[in-house]
């Protein structure tokens, strides 16, 4: 059975497939440049045209899918400069989301964000992909959920689909797992030492030193894309 099928649950069949469908994007199952045929994707996940379309167009306001006319609905590829711009957002955000932790979180957020840490170190030491992947966003949760600004939350969310494809191919590279949690740790630091501004000084310079390795990555990408395309 494919490991894409919806079930009839309490979520909506739709909110399923987009889940199947972003899961296997952000994955790599479908790679940039790929052509999304229906009938394909309906008999992957076992559902409807209708949620299958519904679907894309959800993705395709997420950046994740492109429509190409003649030709249909294709795996979108991150250029250099959208992923600058993702990269500049993120890190104004999340520079406000630290600066705010610092400022308003209660004791209680900061020890689960401390022991998040901890779990994260243990996942970058193991060098497994999805396991850093998981407690990196996990400790973002906490991060924002402190920061006590849902607007800064809600569009990081938005955003978020976009991130994990650009964080996933920045921790590809063994040296980035380890200066990337050298980096966290001086976040966890200064959030402990209550210093609004060195928190995010601390997160602003993580997102800038992921920058380059994305954007490495993200001309990588977009380069087989032109070649499939051809």
């Amino acid at each position: 059975m494919s490991d894409m099928k919806v079930e009839a649950i309490a979520a909506p069949i739709r909110q399923q497939v987009i889940v199947a469908f972003r899961n296997a994007i952000v994955g790599g199952r479908f790679q940039p440049g790929e052509r999304l045929i229906e009938k394909e994707l309906c008999d992957l996940t076992g559902s409807s045209r209708t949620s299958v379309r519904e679907a894309l167009r959800q993705l395709e306001a997420e950046g994740l899918v492109e429509m190409v006319p003649n030709k249909g609905p294709i795996v979108a590829a991150i250029s250099p400069a959208q992923a600058r711009s993702v990269y500049q957002v993120r890190g104004a955000l999340e520079s406000l989301a630290g600066r705010l932790f610092a400022q308003h979180a209660s004791d209680e957020q900061l020890d689960r964000l401390e022991t998040i840490v901890d779990e994260l170190a243990r996942a970058y030491k193991s060098r497994q992909i999805e396991r850093i992947l998981s407690s990196k966003d996990r400790f973002y949760e906490i991060l924002l959920e402190g920061s006590g600004n849902e607007i800064v939350a809600s569009v990081l969310r938005m955003m978020q689909a976009r991130i994990s494809l650009l964080r996933r191919v920045s921790l590809a590279r063994p040296a980035r797992l380890d200066a990337s949690i050298a980096e966290i740790r001086v976040i966890l630091n200064a959030i402990k030492a209550r210093n609004p501004t060195a928190a995010a000084k601390a997160c602003a310079d993580h997102v800038e030193r992921a920058t380059e390795a994305a954007l490495g990555a993200a001309r990588g990408a977009a380069e087989k894309t032109t070649r499939r395309s051809k």
